[in-house]
């Protein structure tokens, strides 16, 4: 049987920062899988979409997709799956989260911001109409809460409460200074509103940027295609 294809598979977005930081990723992880054929597809907002990405990849080569989303919710449980369902030789990883690596990650972009034993940290995560992704989100809020010895309140951007404005205002009322840590893969439309409802409040960005992805990252998406392609 051919080698799988890795198909990392973005929820997408209109930032071109966020485009060049999601490719950088994907770039990472092809430079650790040489053998491998590594593409990048998109299941919403840009192209290619998941169908155009598979049907790039030659017939009788089975795929992994690698969803790069931190939770599972609808996209990973359903848009993956129908849109996948053309092709019987592919398989889909699990989400990238909650990973106790991801914590690693949230912790460097935290670093520079100083954190104070009587900070008040707020963990902004995008939401999901799918409560089982918002709580995989709360339990990153746990694991960070744990590494840190500290609470930490997650506050949801769409979808589920409470709001990141609304744990934002909860927190300041308790601590002397709020500090807003987004768990979200890139910059985007969630990191831009997530600053919006900080109110003024620090906010580490999301795990990838302009700088080198995160080893954690690059470690969790090989992971998951290399327990997937067994």
């Amino acid at each position: 049987m051919p080698q799988p294809a890795l198909l990392a598979i973005s929820h997408g977005t209109s930032s071109p920062t966020g485009q060049a930081a999601v490719a950088a990723l994907v770039d990472a992880v092809a430079r650790r899988l040489p053998g491998v054929m590594v593409r990048l597809g998109h299941v919403d907002v840009q192209q290619p979409d998941v169908a155009a990405s598979l049907d790039a990849i030659p017939e009788g080569t089975p795929v992994v997709i690698v969803p790069l989303l931190l939770s599972a919710g609808y996209h990973v449980r359903v848009d993956l799956i129908q849109q996948s369902a053309g092709r019987d030789d592919v398989v889909i990883a699990p989400a990238l989260g909650p990973d106790p690596r991801l914590v690693d990650a949230l912790l460097a972009r935290l670093e520079p911001l100083g954190l104070s034993p009587d900070d008040a940290l707020v963990l902004a995560v995008a939401g999901s109409s799918d409560d089982r992704a918002n709580e995989d989100c709360r339990e990153i809020g746990r694991m960070l809460g744990a590494r840190l010895d500290r609470d930490v309140t997650v506050g949801f951007l769409a979808a589920a409460d409470p709001r990141v404005d609304v744990a934002v205002a909860d927190a300041a009322a308790r601590a002397g200074r709020v500090v807003v840590v987004d768990y979200l893969l890139a910059p985007g439309y969630f990191h831009d509103l997530a600053v919006r409802l900080a109110a003024g409040a620090p906010v580490a960005p999301p795990l990838l940027g302009d700088d080198e992805p995160p080893a954690a990252l690059v470690d969790i998406v090989v992971d998951r295609y290399n327990e997937a392609a067994k």
